[in-house]
């Protein structure tokens, strides 16, 4: 297994190499939404940007979860302004305007538990579309989109600091959670969403009944978990310049929106790439892939936002600025985690934390998975 595949700035780099070696041209993969009347336009077709907004996200995701058989309801969840009583907008920011959560609820039995999954980064929650009707039969299944992710809202990113970028997605969170009135439910966090969720757990464990990390992100450092490979990779020329664009927060979403009407084509390539070669479980169907890839567009194009966290959460090769092993012995919530066997994720971070903390926790390791891939 290449330790070093699935990182973020791996994506960058997988990225640029499909630019380089495809054939690179304008793409009509991704659908815009038909305007009533169609201005004629100066600009050759081939050279015409795909649109893209919040409303473009939602249609797509409306079409991608049109594979899924449980019915559901979307809704934005207005989480507001500001802190109630504060004189400090949300993050930092210039406007009052409010904020809102992008957020799917599944149809289920009634007494159902609750289920909430949080997303990783580069995804939001269609990426999940694979497994809510499995999940939907057993539980009461509710998935958001991160502040700054997928139909959420995106605010300015002003976070300086790691405890900032931590906040801005603990206390959005903690917002949508008393504005959905929820107490008492399963939270399951899919790698850096797990980083989210397990945060938020530290910081408020009397609402979760249960925590699920599956293949989570940041429970060790650099100094503890890099390995040999990855000091000689990060000493060559090609890691001194992956290393240069994390810290200029240069992301793969980046690379979408400078590639204009070229973008479509990219993310097809990408998606088929991941969820194609590099997949452990059944390979997309055609229109799964064709749907996912609309999905992928307009959630990658739209305006950066929560996606320049990474560096702030993490070091250059996603290890965690302050990681979750420190705060083992304050853990208060059950915790079962949950990895593949072939998981680019370490387990043994997971094995290190269980000693240290004083409540009941499982881990699993799965030969064969087919969750969605993610940072």
């Amino acid at each position: 297994m290449n330790l070093l595949r699935n990182r973020p700035w791996s994506l960058i780099s997988r990225m640029t190499q499909e630019m380089n070696k495809a054939d690179v041209r304008p793409s009509a993969t991704a659908t815009a939404t038909p305007t009533v009347a169609k201005k004629r336009s100066l600009w050759p077709s081939v050279l015409r940007w795909i649109p893209t907004s919040t409303d473009h996200i939602i249609a797509a995701e409306k079409r991608l979860l049109s594979l899924v058989k449980t019915g559901y309801v979307q809704e934005q969840v207005n989480i507001g302004s500001g802190p109630p009583g504060s004189k400090v907008r949300w993050f930092r920011s210039a406007s009052n305007e409010p904020r809102f959560i992008n957020t799917v609820t599944f149809d289920s039995k009634e007494g159902s538990p609750t289920l909430v999954m949080i997303h990783g980064y580069g995804a939001s929650q269609g990426f999940f579309f694979r497994n809510f009707d499995t999940l939907a039969s057993r539980f009461r299944v509710i998935a958001i989109d991160l502040l700054g992710w997928g139909g959420s809202s995106r605010p300015d990113f002003t976070c300086k600091s790691t405890e900032e970028t931590e906040a801005w997605f603990i206390d959005s969170f903690e917002e949508w959670r008393k504005a959905k009135n929820l107490s008492n439910f399963i939270l399951l966090g899919h790698s850096f969403g797990g980083y989210v969720a397990a945060k938020y757990a530290l910081k408020h464990p009397g609402h979760i009944q249960h925590l699920i990390l599956v293949g989570p992100a940041g429970f060790s450092s650099e100094a503890v978990d890099q390995s040999e490979r990855f000091a000689q990779f990060r000493a060559t020329w090609k890691g001194a310049i992956l290393n240069h664009l994390w810290e200029s927060n240069f992301t793969p979403q980046k690379i979408v929106r400078g590639l204009g009407p070229w973008g479509p084509n990219i993310v097809r390539k990408y998606t088929t790439a991941r969820f194609g070669a590099y997949s452990s479980g059944d390979v997309l169907t055609e229109e799964e892939s064709r749907l996912l890839t609309d999905y992928v567009y307009h959630t990658f194009a739209a305006k950066g936002s929560g996606e320049l966290c990474m560096k702030y959460i993490f070091s250059f090769g996603a290890f965690a600025r302050m990681p979750l092993l420190k705060s083992a012995s304050d853990w208060k919530v059950p915790t079962t985690f949950i990895y593949g066997v072939q998981d680019w994720m370490n387990y043994q971070g997971a094995q290190e934390t269980r000693k240290q903390m004083k409540v009941p926790c499982e881990i699993i390791r799965v030969p064969q998975v087919c969750f969605p891939l993610s940072m």
